[in-house]
């Protein structure tokens, strides 16, 4: 899996949303612009291979204002679409540059 592949199908509109991941993107008030702004600007820190049913990655990316945005992308490569699991604003107690979690 590679972020581009994410990146091309949100571009084809071949994704969609969790249920979840759009309670979370309320709960943190992001929108879908500024998450696929994220997605575009952003880089793959942490691959899910075994992730059922599709493998999954977290994404970090900031949006236009430079805000710290990270999200967990499924990725089907049969038909090349793409799943937002989840979305969320990074709490800094638990990240170290938004790329290492800290040990707790």
């Amino acid at each position: 899996m590679d972020i581009r592949d994410i990146i091309g199908s949100v571009e084809a509109r071949n994704y969609r949303i969790t249920h979840h991941a759009v309670e979370e993107a309320g709960n943190d008030q992001l929108n879908l612009e500024e998450i696929f702004h994220a997605l575009n600007k952003g880089e793959i820190i942490e691959y899910y291979p075994d992730d059922e049913p599709y493998p999954s990655c977290l994404v970090y990316g900031k949006n236009a204002d430079g805000e710290p945005i990270h999200s967990v992308w499924a990725y089907n490569q049969k038909n090349r679409s793409a799943i937002l699991i989840t979305v969320y604003r990074p709490n800094p107690t638990r990240w170290i540059d938004w790329r290492n979690r800290r040990n707790l």
